[in-house]
């Protein structure tokens, strides 16, 4: 087994912060910091270095032991994933299904890795919004699927996938807008397209912004779309504010189409989820689940 003190080491290098770490392993706070301590004495170093706003950085120690620990953990993932699936052939269908945003930008790498590996197995994925995905889970007509959003149903058992971050974008060519950053209130005051109902980025959107005391009809929705594809050619078109996963504007942020505007005091963090009805997952489901776990952590 890999050396649990390590994980931990590697979880709170990677987040710089007790809490968060504490919260992604299932552990209290007091047992990351008997962890990290253990270490630090057993190596006879200092890994953190912590200041009085409760701020920590990484040593020199600490990024020499967090180099180890990125290399270490690999070779665990492929060990595990080799000597829980062995080698041998494997051949067959899976239907899968996935909300837009991974289904557009996370998944095809996941797939293309999985195809790669078992070149025998045959995948067909249905994209759709996050209700139509569930709504297929819980018909039997897919297997296991990839959503957004933070509604349960009880009749499926969720694990978490990836973290995502929407975040809050304008086009350039939207020039009256020279903000780098606004309030909230000041959210208002501007023309917002956003997807549609149902949508899991709509959900946690609105879910986020009323714990901030701020509902979706006090603000300027100029339009729902469908899609997030959809939402970027509209802003091509249009001097608008638009929601977005950070995950579909990589291209757009290095070419300078779009840009990001933070919202100060509020950030909106979702888990991307792997569902499947209740029950053991076996087969090729279970493969390629195994799969998507190992690529959660090289992601």
């Amino acid at each position: 087994m890999f050396d649990f003190r390590l994980k931990v080491f590697h979880t709170v290098a990677k987040r710089l912060n007790f809490t968060k770490a504490a919260a992604e392993l299932f552990i209290s706070q007091p047992a990351v910091t008997k962890h990290i301590k253990e270490l630090e004495e057993h190596y006879k170093v200092n890994l953190f270095e912590r200041s009085g706003n409760s701020k920590i950085s990484l040593t020199n120690s600490g990024e020499q032991l967090l180099a180890y620990a990125d290399r270490l953990l690999a070779i665990y993932r492929d060990l595990e994933f080799d000597m829980n699936l062995g080698r041998e052939q494997q051949s067959g269908a899976i239907s899968i299904g996935a909300s837009t945003t991974l289904s557009q930008y996370i998944l095809p790498s996941l797939l293309a890795d999985f195809h790669q590996r078992f070149e025998n197995v045959r995948i067909s994925m249905l994209s759709g919004n996050t209700e139509d995905i569930e709504g297929a889970l819980l018909a039997k007509e897919i297997e296991i699927a990839f959503i957004e959003g933070i509604s349960k149903n009880p009749q499926l058992q969720y694990s978490p996938f990836l973290t995502d971050e929407i975040v809050l974008v304008c086009p350039a060519h939207f020039t009256r807008f020279k903000k780098e950053s606004i309030t909230l209130e000041e959210l208002k005051d501007f023309p917002l397209v956003l997807r549609e109902p149902g949508s899991g980025t709509l959900e946690v959107i609105s879910h986020q912004l009323k714990s901030s005391g701020i509902r979706l009809n006090e603000l300027r929705i100029e339009m729902h779309l469908g899609s997030t594809e959809g939402i970027k050619s509209y802003l091509a078109k249009r001097d608008c504010l638009a929601f977005v996963s950070v995950h579909a504007i990589v291209k757009e942020l290095r070419e300078k189409s779009l840009r990001i505007i933070d919202i100060q005091g509020f950030e909106i963090i979702r888990p991307l989820q792997l569902a499947h009805v209740h029950g053991q997952v076996s087969g090729l489901p279970a493969l390629l689940i195994k799969m998507a776990e190992k690529f959660r952590h090289e992601i």
